[in-house]
């Protein structure tokens, strides 16, 4: 089969080349799934340039990136049931502790990591419900029903944050949301009823203003160290900072005193190593936003498999507005 890969760290236009590798064969509990999108998220990247802490060489001699993806299951392995076959799926963690991941033409994986796709729905955004789809839903959700709370979003303009800007409207809370300037109104029309620009000096007084100083009930954060002084904030007593990313501040001030005497929560979310009934509520709720239309992820770019590397570059790139996919021939 075709693919992907890469044998050490490094730009992605230096070692990311084409290769043909053995199609695998679906072991025990197992499915091959011929792919037709593979899904290009941050941590891909990230994993491919080697910028993991403590991480210096490949886990593998041979990497196949991309843990998203959608396509059919062509075949199954022992103990799957055979009607599983043409079976249209999306996928998770497809890479994740795997050599062979999504940039390729087939996968082989546990049979519960490829999730049937709802009738209509096509690969395109099947590709995008793996790491972006499952942390919105599961940032939104993991502490129950939203209905009637108020949820601030950061980064709503993001994969995730658009995602879970959806998700939670949909599910009846009030979001308000922060992002660039130029993405406000994108982010209004995902369901936000209110957006701000997250440089916005007075960001603070405008998150509280709006909630009529209530405060925030949950927050969705894609950038913790950083924003973690508004937080503590513009919380609600008992909120819960249910945060997915710290990027631009990996070792954070904690401010223990006020978010102490505001009992808050700090849910941090590594979506790969959910709890199987966390993750279970979570692709629920992703079949049902999908199946009713409620979630629509938006696609920002798509690339051919043989331009995977400019695929790479574009995933981080500042401002991007939605998934960055492949094509799979």
């Amino acid at each position: 089969m075709h693919a992907i890969s890469y044998s050490r760290f490094g730009p992605p236009h230096e070692v990311l080349t084409s290769c043909e590798i053995p199609t695998p064969d679906p072991g025990p509990g197992e499915v091959l799934v011929r792919l037709h999108v593979s899904g290009v998220n941050p941590s891909d990247a990230k994993a491919r340039a080697g910028a993991r802490p403590g991480v210096t060489a490949p886990a593998f001699p041979r990497i196949v990136p991309h843990s998203d993806g959608a396509g059919v299951i062509e075949a199954v392995g022992e103990g799957v049931p055979a009607a599983r076959i043409g079976a249209r799926v999306w996928i998770w963690n497809g890479q994740w502790q795997r050599a062979f991941g999504t940039a390729a033409q087939y996968i082989a994986l546990p049979s519960a990591q490829a999730v049937d796709l709802p009738e209509g729905v096509g690969f395109d955004i099947g590709a995008c419900l793996g790491i972006p789809g499952l942390t919105a839903a599961h940032t939104v959700f993991g502490g129950g029903d939203v209905a009637g709370q108020r949820l601030l979003i950061s980064g709503g303009a993001g994969a995730v944050g658009h995602n879970a800007v959806q998700l939670a409207s949909a599910a009846g809370a009030e979001v308000i949301a922060t992002c660039s300037a130029p993405a406000m109104e994108r982010v209004r029309a995902a369901g936000a009823a209110r957006v701000f620009d997250y440089a916005d000096p007075d960001l603070a007084e405008k998150i509280l203003d709006a909630t009529g100083g209530a405060g925030i009930d949950r927050a969705i954060e894609v950038e913790f160290g950083a924003n973690l002084g508004l937080l503590a904030e513009v919380m609600a007593p008992n909120g819960t900072i249910a945060a997915y990313g710290s990027g631009k501040e990996m070792t954070p001030q904690f401010p223990f005193g006020p978010c102490l005497f505001k009992a808050l929560t700090i849910d941090i979310v590594l979506v790969y190593i959910l709890p199987e009934p966390a993750r279970q509520t979570a692709i629920a709720r992703l079949a049902s936003a999908i199946g009713t239309g409620a979630l629509r992820p938006d696609i920002h770019a798509r690339f051919a498999l043989e331009d995977c590397a400019a695929a790479h570059d574009a995933v981080m790139r500042p401002g991007r507005a939605g998934a960055v996919l492949l094509d799979i021939a």
